[in-house]
């Protein structure tokens, strides 16, 4: 770690003023070519008072605001014949600068800094003289393009939303989800920036002047904003409220709210014992724990992995006794900052369901990546892009940065969007996933004294008490009535408690460790590594470069010759004979290795222990499984057989296979083809129909046809035809109808109704149909336990077989039986049952799948854009096609 900082300081001290003779470069300067990208709905995300007004009258939005969401939406109908001719019609040009003739304006906020705009999508392009002119101009550019949702980001970030917004249900839920994950006091934040120079001396330095430089920029426009109408965006006169300046500290609370809802996993230990305690209720303590083995998929040998080798981590017995602290049965009580809004103040909705969209999108980040000895080109090829969700304004934005030290093109939050964060250098490119390891822990604190008391080093210390004081008042978009809530929190050497209990009879407090609280900005030395080409020369320093950043995410990497990944993180060292997968006791002798509370840090897992690897035959990665060995956090039950990734990696190696090269509209097809695939129509209906047999009603013979077709079409949710219904609609709704049936019919007499229960709980057995509408992932659900299960019964034993059939408790007849009834009583199923209890499709008319799935965002502005047809992809994506290397 200290000789990749040094390395980055040396070269970000030494990096030429190249740019200063020159600020604007041509068109095509110093890129490799081949780079094209698409990010709905478009640049644009500010409007002023008077485009808030004309939207309104007469339905008009802003110029940029949606020129991007054609070119993504409609490449759902290229299927299924997809030319290398047709890419520029859904992902736009990405190449450094801009045409001659496609200039639309060109700014200058300060001496040294220009800002060109293109007239066809108004991407910003910024220049600056010197580093410190870059950093301003991407703030500048950032405030232009998304000053409001900056504002709403950092109040957000501080658990204020509800005080900036309204008091709605929405809103005061998202200020309690954020203040349970990073309740931050001001002295807080301003402590990590203090402590940036005592963790990576000059460089700490160097990065708190590039923070303090991006929000002079910020701060430049809201200077010219409050002197000039058509720069002040219109939503503040509706909300009552005042613009005010950025502070560095805005930007460190930004990050925690990106990072602790992006960038983690693990942390429900407490909420896994009670699965695993109510399997033991039910079948006793050693074939509890068999079965219990079965569900929790830590290292199914079916599931799919991205790369090659092992890589070892928790793999410690789970349960493991030293240091153990599972939960006294019956004794958790959660304890959430505020008391939950009442019946009536949840039905009013607010303006921005933050909450709701955070918590669901951020799982269709994927990739596809082709070496260059498997590609049609004989040079690498990928498609790839993270999944952030849908918001207007987009709750990423464009932005290209040129000047010493920056040669990037892409797309950044907003509020942090010093660096680029996921695009392309000059010559080569790289994006990520969310990777879901495990760097949060639970610790159990011995209470002493009395419930704010702990033992930790054979000291009884003072819990802290943290508060937020939020009051709001009605606004235009927010009719709340006036009120007020105080969040409380209490932290530990750990971290923040949120449950209560005993464990062996004593009084805890359970507390969450997270490896990146307080350290929520410490990423941006990675960020400006990828942004520097000369610091990323290949493979090697790329995979260098991520290794900086301490959140938990896949990052992938492709240039002319070579395609790489790396698993990015602060990963623990438990202390050795630990359970990953339960409470520890947080008395002190089993907290992490290293541990130091006064700076939160400890010996994080080495770099090299990192699943890494470079020009594999292929890199396909869906939020999958990272590696062999690697097994899966406490809080994730997902990797298991019939994951999602393999729709995508079956597609990349019919391609490959054999002779065959890949090329790059493949790639494309194979991402946009998976993305409306039912993995269950793909994966699971043969494994039902052999299940199923031969029924003799004809009703369940028809259904069972009806499947077949669907399956034998390619398991889609779509409408090629655009008659305003899926292709295969009645397939669609009856496994709508059928699947928690059949999975409840399956698995609920041999586990009983409490351990049923409480899996179903913490893992759905799918995306939720019947509620609010809402797009599916296929990223959390039974599709694996239903398959394995199934064909241990009715074929050859699968690898990683369970410990018993839970389908007929291991009979036939009674499975069959069971299943045949599932499906019988799923053909009477209505379905305004399934679609219709969303005010959204309650129409006669729209009471279907198609409604029930579209595309609606999240809107965090006065101008809104309408849903579109939904295709399971990322938000940002980039095509790559690259065929020379630059030299530096």
């Amino acid at each position: 770690m200290r000789r990749a900082l040094l390395l980055a300081f040396v070269l970000l001290a030494v990096a030429p003023s190249a740019h200063a003779a020159n600020p604007i470069e041509p068109y095509g300067k110093d890129d490799a070519g081949g780079f094209r990208n698409v990010l709905p709905p478009g640049t644009r995300g500010l409007d002023n008072f008077a485009q808030l007004a004309a939207f309104q009258a007469t339905g008009d939005r802003p110029p940029h605001w949606t020129d991007q969401l054609p070119l993504y939406r409609d490449l759902v109908y290229a299927s299924p014949r997809l030319r290398h001719a047709d890419i520029p019609k859904y992902f736009k040009d990405a190449t450094f600068g801009v045409r001659q003739n496609d200039v639309a304006a060109v700014e200058t906020p300060r001496a040294g800094v220009r800002i060109v705009r293109d007239k066809r999508f108004g991407v910003p392009h910024v220049y600056g003289e010197t580093r410190s002119d870059v950093l301003f101009g991407a703030g500048y550019a950032g405030a232009e393009d998304r000053l409001f949702l900056m504002d709403v980001l950092r109040h957000t970030g501080r658990a204020q939303l509800s005080s900036f917004a309204g008091g709605s249900a929405s809103n005061r839920a998202m200020d309690r989800t954020q203040w349970g994950i990073a309740p931050y006091t001001e002295a807080d934040l301003e402590q990590q920036i203090a402590n940036a120079p005592k963790l990576y001396g000059k460089i700490g330095n160097k990065f708190v002047r590039d923070g303090q430089d991006y929000v002079d920029g910020v701060n430049a426009y809201i200077d010219e904003a409050l002197l000039d109408p058509s720069k002040m965006p219109g939503e503040y006169a509706p909300l009552g409220q005042t613009l005010e300046h950025w502070k560095l500290t805005d930007v460190i609370a930004t990050a925690s709210l990106i990072g602790g809802i992006f960038g983690k996993g693990g942390g429900r230990e407490l909420a896994s014992a009670g699965v695993l305690q109510a399997f033991v209720d039910r079948f006793g303590v050693r074939a509890g724990r068999r079965s219990w083995l079965d569900f929790r998929s830590r290292s199914d040998p079916e599931t799919p992995v991205t790369v090659r080798g092992r890589f070892r981590y928790e793999n410690a017995s789970p349960f493991s006794k030293r240091g153990l602290a599972m939960p006294d049965a019956g004794s958790v009580r959660y304890t959430p900052p505020a008391p939950p809004p009442s019946r009536a103040a949840a039905r009013r909705k607010g303006a921005f369901d933050l909450q709701r969209s955070f918590a669901r999108h951020h799982e269709m980040s994927n990739v596809l990546l082709v070496p260059g000895r498997e590609s049609a080109t004989g040079h690498p090829i990928a498609v790839m892009g993270p999944q952030v969700g849908y918001y207007v304004p987009q709750i990423l934005m464009e932005e290209e940065l040129h000047g010493p030290g920056f040669d990037a093109a892409g797309a950044a939050f907003p509020g942090v969007n010093a660096y680029v964060q996921l695009g392309h250098g000059s010559d080569y490119a790289w994006s990520a996933t969310t990777a879901y390891a495990d760097n949060v822990d639970t610790f159990a604190e011995v209470l002493c004294k009395d419930a704010f008391h702990y033992l930790w080093r054979g000291k009884c210390l003072a819990m802290q008490r943290l508060e937020r004081t939020n009051a709001w008042h009605p606004n235009a978009l927010d009719q709340t009535p006036p009120g007020s809530e105080t969040l409380g929190a209490y932290r530990t050497v750990h971290g923040i408690v949120y449950a209560r209990g005993r464990s062996g009879g004593r009084r805890v407090a359970f507390a969450r460790a997270r490896s990146t609280y307080m350290h929520e900005a410490d990423s941006a030395l990675a960020f400006s590594l990828l942004n520097d080409p000369r610091a990323v020369r290949g493979p090697r320093s790329f995979q260098r470069a991520v290794s900086n950043i301490n959140f938990a995410f896949n990052w992938f990497y492709v240039d002319s010759r070579h395609i790489a990944y790396y698993l990015s993180g602060w990963y623990p060292q438990r202390a050795r004979g630990t359970s990953p997968d339960f409470p520890i006791l947080g008395t002190g002798q089993y907290d992490w290795r290293g541990y130091d509370p006064k700076l939160w840090v400890a010996d994080w897992l080495p770099y090299r222990r990192h699943p890494n690897g470079v020009d594999g035959r292929i890199l396909v990665n869906w939020n999958n499984r990272q590696a062999k060995g690697w097994n899966s956090a406490d809080d994730n039950y997902r990797f298991g057989s019939e994951f999602r990734q393999e729709l995508l990696a079956d597609k990349v190696r019919r391609a490959i296979r054999g002779p065959r090269k890949a090329r790059l509209e493949q790639l494309v097809q194979a991402m946009e083809e998976s993305g409306t695939q039912d993995l269950r129509g793909v994966k699971v209906v043969p494994v039902l129909l052999r299940a199923l047999g031969r029924p003799r009603s004809k009703e369940l013979r028809d259904a069972a046809a009806l499947l077949r077709r669907w399956h034998r079409r390619g398991g889609h949710r779509r409408d090629l035809d655009r008659d305003g219904h899926y292709d295969d609609d009645a397939a669609v709704t009856l496994m709508d109808a059928w699947w928690r049936k059949l999975v409840m019919a399956e698995f609920r007499p041999a586990l009983g109704r409490n351990a049923f229960r409480k899996l179903a709980g913490f893992h759905p057995s799918s995306d939720p149909i019947g509620g609010a509408a809402a797009p599916p992932a296929f990223s959390t659900g039974w599709w694996g336990y239903v398959s394995k299960d199934l064909r241990t019964l009715f074929g050859k034993r699968p690898r990683g077989a369970y410990s018993r059939v839970y389908c007929g408790r291991g009979s036939r007849k009674r499975c069959r039986a069971a299943l045949r009834g599932s499906l019988r009583r799923a053909l009477r199923v209505k379905r305004a049952d399934l679609y219709g209890r969303d005010e959204t499709c309650a129409d006669e008319n729209r009471v279907e799948a198609r409604c029930f799935d579209e595309t609606r965002s999240t809107i965090a502005a006065g101008v809104d854009v309408p849903p579109f047809p939904w295709i399971n992809r990322p938000t940002f994506q980039q095509t790559i096609e690259l065929r020379r290397h630059l030299p530096r």
